[in-house]
């Protein structure tokens, strides 16, 4: 499966008889699935399809789909008031012998008020659902340039944190051949440390001491940190290899980065160690501000 960025736009329009619709999305970081919608009045009947098309694709980020909906041309109709219009009917004929008996026009029946009223047609029960049929279909297709656009950015995404995870495996090979851990200069180093202790002082035990020097060198080994990041590197690229929604996982992974990097700043003795941790800290940073991107 590919990698996705949480962070896209798409936007669709189209038409469906004399609707003129346009779907515009945009998805940002977050943290699970969250959406908001926004429709026109009298579309809320299409919320329960809309989430339901957006859980299916997407498994993270923060989304803003909204749809406008306009009329390209009113159609107006008249609707007669067959009440009024009987009403007045009948108070003609009551009336026949008092007032004009001259035939009703047209006009004077369109100047009575509430004998004819003129509103905008509306659509059919077929048309309007054709033309939710359009605007969810215009939904999917503006679903699939958001993927897309998240599926390149996430490709992206995915060579950049390869090399976040290659400057990590260098460095710590740079900790793991530092000379300042061969077994070598360790006994060097703890011997210089030890006579300088002993020297003119006779209240220490040399036993006890070399013993409790031995245990600070067993301490200050770095080897479980180095194969703890290099298991770590490994599991970095498994991971971007496979793809999918991995942001939560390979952000796990940042986190155990910086738990090795820090404690070999801690037990580090030579200062190219302490800058290689330090470095190292810094690439992980790196890395897991990225990692925030991705699904």
């Amino acid at each position: 499966m590919a990698l996705q960025s949480m962070t896209g736009f798409a936007r669709r329009e189209g038409t469906s008889g004399r609707s003129r619709w346009a779907w515009e999305l945009r998805s940002v970081n977050g943290k699970g699935l969250d959406f908001r919608l926004r429709l026109p009045p009298g579309l809320e009947r299409l919320e329960t399809d809309i989430r339901k098309l957006i859980t299916d694709r997407f498994s993270r980020g923060n989304l803003q789909v909204g749809l406008s909906l306009s009329v390209d041309e009113s159609r107006v109709e008249a609707v007669v008031n067959q009440d009024a219009l009987a009403t007045v009917l009948a108070l003609r004929g009551q009336l026949s012998g008092v007032v004009d008996p001259a035939p009703l026009r047209l006009d004077t029946l369109l100047a009575i008020r509430g004998i004819v009223e003129f509103k905008e047609a509306e659509e059919s029960e077929d048309a309007l659902a054709a033309r939710d049929a359009d605007i969810m279909a215009g939904l999917e297709a503006a679903l699939g340039d958001l993927s897309d656009m998240r599926r390149r950015e996430g490709q992206a995404l995915g060579q950049i944190l390869l090399g976040h995870v290659g400057v990590i495996e260098t460095l710590t090979a740079t900790v793991e051949s530092d000379p300042s851990r061969s077994p070598q200069e360790i006994a060097a180093r703890l011997t210089a440390q030890v006579a300088v202790l002993l020297d003119g002082t006779s209240g220490l035990d040399r036993d006890r001491l070399h013993a409790e020097a031995a245990l600070i060198a067993t301490r200050a080994d770095l080897r479980e940190e180095i194969d703890r990041l290099k298991a770590h590197v490994a599991a970095a690229r498994d991971l971007i290899a496979k793809g999918g929604p991995i942001g939560r996982k390979l952000d796990f992974l940042a986190q155990e980065f910086n738990r090795e990097s820090n404690t070999i700043c801690s037990k580090s003795n030579a200062a190219a160690v302490t800058a290689a941790g330090i470095e190292l800290k810094v690439v992980i940073d790196q890395f897991r501000e990225q990692v925030q991107n991705l699904e």
